[in-house]
Parts: C-alpha cells; sequence; structure tokens
C-alpha cells in the first residue's frame, strides 16, 4: 500500500538478539516474540515497509570468546550463524500473526533462507514482505550495527530505527546515573566525536556519509514503534542537522 501520508516509506529496524530474551539470561522469550511480531505486524498495517537486521548476542557472543583464545574468525562466523537462529524465530512468529516475511542470510544457508541480494531484498520490500537480514555482513570484524547500516543504505531506507532497553541516548548510564538526561537530537558529528553509546562508530560514520538518519528508542515499551513509524518524537534522533537538546 502507498500511503501519500506516510511519514516513512521503508525502515531498517535494528534488534539486538538481547531483546529477544525478555527477563531471561539467554535464549528467545516466546512472549517477547509474538509481542514484537504483533507490533511489526501494526507498523505493516500502516503501509510501511519494514526490513530488519537482528544480532546474535541471546545466543553466542563470538567477540567474548576471542578475549579467551578463540579464533576470531570462528568466533564471529558462529555468531553470524546465532543470527540467523534469531531471524527464523522472528520469521516464524511473524508468520503465525498473518505477517509475510522473508529471512535474507548473508551466509549461503539454502535449506532455510535465501542469499541476500540487493534487487531481490528490495521486491520483498515492494511487496509488503517484512524481510530479515541474517548473518550480519557475512564478514568477521564487522557488528550487526554496522549490517544495519549498510542495509538501510543498500536497500534505501528513510530511517534506521534501534530498539534498546532505554529510551534513547543520554548523557549518562541512566540506570547508574540519577542525573542522567536524555538527548531529544544529536547530530552524527557529537556521537562519533563524544564517543555517546548509539551504535558503533563505523556505523554512525556510514549513516552520516549515506545521509540515512538513525533513531534510538525503548523497544520494551509498548506502541513505541508505531509512534515511531508514524513520525512521532519517540526516543533519540541523530542526524546531520545542527541542534542538540536534552529533555527536561
Amino acid at each position: 500500500m502507498n500511503d501519500a501520508r506516510l511519514h516513512y516509506r521503508r525502515i531498517l529496524l535494528k534488534l539486538s538478539g538481547e531483546a529477544l530474551m525478555g527477563t531471561g539470561d539467554y535464549g528467545i522469550d516466546p512472549d517477547v516474540l509474538t509481542r514484537i511480531a504483533h507490533e511489526l505486524k501494526d507498523v505493516r498495517a500502516l503501509g510501511v515497509e519494514v526490513g530488519i537486521v537482528i544480532g546474535g548476542g541471546n545466543i553466542f557472543r563470538g567477540a567474548g570468546l576471542a578475549r579467551a583464545g578463540m579464533d576470531r574468525v570462528t568466533g564471529d562466523h558462529m555468531g553470524m550463524l546465532a543470527t540467523v537462529i534469531n531471524a527464523l524465530a522472528l520469521q516464524d512468529a511473524l508468520e503465525r500473526v498473518g505477517t509475510h516475511a522473508r529471512v535474507m542470510s548473508a551466509l549461503q544457508i539454502h535449506e532455510v533462507s535465501e542469499d541476500y541480494i540487493r534487487r531481490r531484498a528490495i521486491r520483498h520490500l515492494e511487496k509488503g514482505r517484512v524481510t530479515i537480514f541474517a548473518a550480519g555482513t557475512g564478514n568477521p570484524f564487522f557488528t550487526t550495527d554496522t549490517a544495519a547500516a549498510l542495509r538501510a543504505i543498500e536497500v534505501g531506507a528513510d530511517i534506521l530505527v534501534k530498539g534498546t532497553k532505554v529510551d534513547g541516548v543520554y548523557t549518562a548510564d541512566p540506570v547508574k546515573d540519577a542525573k542522567a538526561r536524555r538527548y531529544d537530537r544529536l547530530t552524527f558529528d557529537r556521537v562519533i566525536n563524544d564517543r555517546l553509546n548509539v551504535m558503533d562508530t563505523t556505523a554512525v560514520v556510514m549513516c552520516r556519509e549515506n545521509n540515512v538518519p538513525i533513531r534510538v528508542f525503548n523497544l520494551q515499551v509498548a506502541g513505541d514503534l508505531l509512534r515511531l513509524a508514524r513520525g512521532e518524537d519517540v526516543g533519540t534522533l541523530v542526524s546531520g542537522q545542527t541542534g542538540t537538546g536534552q529533555s527536561d
């Protein structure tokens, strides 16, 4: 569905693997998965095209084992496979709520997913299918944040939205510092220069160079993703436009 009133035509959602854990310490919480699927269904009902890059930290973190002595490339490949597991789980949840979805992997795993091919991915999005990009970039040493920035640029997303456990970017960790204040808006340069915890620097630089804004929001707040898709001022917006602000 095309609607001239849509604020965003196409979004790229970055989901961490930890977002699927719920209150657990490991794995996938079925209730969380179902809630996210319903929210994505609501966003699709607006006519917004949705791509997703998903992490694998709820199952495996290659960087951690690399510090313990494992070969970094092997660890990163294992992490990529963890993202495929999460992508398949999310695809199943979406289909159970009546939303068409496709998993496209940067690693060739033909039995369970399609290969990532840019033109085919864009076609899936145009047909209204939620398209889940798994296995990161397919290369070691690159985070799923960087994969999200890359896919957002490649498919022509209007914005990259990152779902986290807090409602934006803060001056300090709001869990540890009661005086921490949330930024309403930031520039890419401010994020990079102040080393603010938005996404890794490579991802931020890619978005800056290709003029793809980033919005950080709390995925755990029901309805915020839908409000964001409608163009409401949710979380923290990072863009090339000057002007920053902190919430009172």
